[in-house]
């Protein structure tokens, strides 16, 4: 029996009758190329040099498009803004939290790019199903527990070791910080409630999805003050599956954009009433010169034009706010709020200095 080589096959088809007669006609006009036949006909390339190859790795297969990667790129990076300005109140310095890049690989190269040790933690996303997984690195971690403990980051050693009961307590409460910010960027695309489960030392412990399982790897550059490290953050493919129809940038930017969560307005209201504002009362304003002011000495009296009998002025952030009477109250100074401020604020009066008065 004679076997027939594969590109022979494409060769033995044969032609229908209107086929026969196309080809019979362009023979007859001269417009038949055998090298052209010879593309049509076969399954060998020519002119290799015009063909686009790419490289397929078959053990990192993408099954998330290009527009859905774009979208939860961006998602993180409204995550990176809104935790880096949470550390930055929580540790009274500038922390900057950018993403570095956003990519699907195996969990198996995931788990292989951690130190060890290190702070891997586990995520429940209810109602979704599985874990996330948020890991920060030694070099993040110990410069922050630094800084809360009132040091100055300017020689950190970072020990190769797990962490202590007192130092897993300190980063618990940045992880809680953590949370909040991811709840609020994925409320948007779904209402998600994360919780914070078990926390190891050593990624090879960690098995959440099969070493082969696709996930998705954001790796976020933190900088404080002197110090820089990465955090990283891990999203199987089978948890995030039900959603990827709606990650695209066109439906969850709208769905931002037409309702917002309904606990926003009691959530910036605890916000703010937690934050701090410089408030001082001022009796009196006035101007003199730089004389003047060097020849002032203990005892001295300045004088100015205003009268002891009128309100004084109560500042907010250097805003005249509210009108009040100064008085004292268990031995301390007090100001009694009367009215609110006019817009016009106090003007300066003449000032004449007592020498020696007392």
């Amino acid at each position: 029996m004679s076997s027939l080589h594969p590109d022979s096959v494409a060769h033995a088809s044969p032609l229908n009758a209107t086929e026969r007669d196309a080809l019979r006609d362009a023979v007859a006009r001269g417009d038949f190329n055998p090298d052209t036949a010879a593309q049509m006909f076969t399954r060998r390339r020519r002119g290799q040099e015009t063909v686009e190859i790419r490289p397929y790795d078959f053990k990192r297969p993408e099954r998330i498009g290009k527009e859905q990667m774009r979208a939860l790129e961006t998602l993180h990076e409204a995550f990176a803004r809104s935790y880096g300005a949470g550390l930055s109140g929580l540790l009274r310095t500038i922390v900057e939290i950018s993403v570095e890049h956003c990519e699907q690989i195996s969990y198996a190269e995931f788990i292989s790019r951690l130190p060890n040790p290190t702070s891997l933690n586990l995520l429940a996303c209810r109602p979704l199903e599985g874990h996330f997984l948020i890991e920060l690195s030694p070099t993040v971690i110990y410069p922050v527990i630094d800084r809360l403990l009132g040091g100055t980051n300017r020689e950190i050693f970072v020990p190769q070791r797990p962490m202590t009961p007192i130092e897993t307590r300190l980063v618990q409460k940045l992880l809680e910080r953590a949370i909040g910010a991811l709840g609020e960027v994925w409320q948007g695309l779904h209402p998600m409630h994360f919780a914070l489960g078990e926390m190891e030392s050593n990624p090879q412990l960690v098995q959440v999805v099969p070493p082969n399982e696709v996930v998705v790897a954001i790796t976020f550059d933190v900088s404080l003050v002197n110090c820089k490290g990465p955090m990283r953050l891990c999203l199987p493919y089978n948890s995030i599956e039900p959603l990827m129809d709606r990650l695209n940038s066109q439906s969850w930017l709208a769905a931002g954009r037409s309702k917002a969560a309904p606990d926003a307005e009691q959530r910036l209201t605890r916000s703010l009433s937690a934050a701090t504002l410089t408030v001082d009362a001022v009796l009196a304003t006035t101007t003199m010169t730089v004389g003047e002011l060097r020849g002032l000495e203990p005892g001295d009296i300045i004088v100015t034009s205003r009268k002891a009998s009128e309100p004084s002025v109560l500042r907010v952030e250097g805003r005249s706010k509210f009108l009040g009477r100064l008085g004292q109250s268990r031995g301390r100074r007090v100001l009694q709020i009367e009215a609110p401020a006019s817009r016009s604020a106090p003007k300066p009066s003449g000032i004449s200095a007592l020498p020696g008065a007392s």
